[in-house]
């Protein structure tokens, strides 16, 4: 009963009435310093925690899970994912490191000390980001919706839909995740883009441009779906890292108006 009605009191939260339509702050990523980063890494999910990035690199065969010296970008850890899975989105629960899989329905859970496989989670549909606010899990799917999970089971709670000025966002939009107080910050796809969300109304507040990270010259020598994808934040120094799919930069930014 008390988890229905956690249920009932999070779904009104989710989908509460609009009065007004919120206006969308702009803001970019003003950078504070740049890291080397691995461009064989095909990046899903990253985070900060303890002095180290830890990363989730995708594609078949390719897919493993990372812990990794910022200074350097070179891995101090790292555990190949068996080719039959497409590692995705990573989040740390406790001493856990959960990392989702594309779309075999599981998630792998490690002790984040020793990456040793601790337990295997089952879930419904495609995993693409993650993310832990201290007491819940969000996570993304390649649809319009975000999932509010258990920390501790995984189990489902709600789903709710993002929203951009009272419309639902595009399908295959919402991508890697970071939770930040009230807010999930999200990449958006094949874009320049990471939206900040509203983690209780769903509503984008703000849409951060990142498209003059990398000159034009960069982006040229990209390699095809090397796009912006990775967000982690410290909270020591309330900065962000962000970088992309196989980029060879990692930047320290915070987000400020243009």
């Amino acid at each position: 009963m008390r988890r229905i009605i956690l249920a009932i009191i999070v779904l009104l939260a989710f989908t509460s009435l609009r009065a007004q339509t919120q206006e969308i702050e702009r803001l970019i990523p003003e950078v504070l310093n740049v890291y080397p980063h691995d461009d064989s890494a095909f990046t899903q999910g990253l985070l900060w925690h303890d002095g180290n990035l830890y990363e989730s690199t995708g594609l078949y065969g390719e897919s493993t899970l990372r812990r990794v010296d910022i200074e350097s970008g070179v891995p101090l850890e790292s555990l190949s994912i068996d080719e039959a899975y497409f590692a995705e989105g990573l989040e740390l629960v406790g001493d856990k490191l959960i990392q989702l899989t594309w779309q075999a329905g599981m998630a792998f859970v490690y002790d984040v000390a020793s990456f040793d496989l601790v337990e295997i989670i089952e879930y419904e549909g495609e995993g693409w980001g993650l993310c832990y606010d201290g007491r819940y899990l969000f996570m993304s799917d390649g649809s319009p919706y975000l999932s509010l999970r258990d920390a501790e089971t995984f189990d489902l709670i709600v789903r709710a839909a993002v929203t951009y000025q009272g419309t639902t966002v595009p399908h295959q939009l919402l991508n890697e995740l970071e939770c930040v107080g009230d807010d999930i910050y999200a990449n958006a796809w094949n874009t320049d883009l990471i939206f900040r969300i509203d983690k209780w109304t769903g509503d984008v507040t703000a849409v951060i441009d990142a498209s003059a990270l990398m000159t034009d010259a960069e982006k040229a020598d990209l390699a095809a779906g090397a796009v912006l994808n990775g967000i982690a934040w410290n909270p020591e120094s309330e900065t962000f890292f962000i970088t992309g799919k196989k980029w060879h930069k990692l930047f320290e930014v915070t987000f400020v108006s243009p």
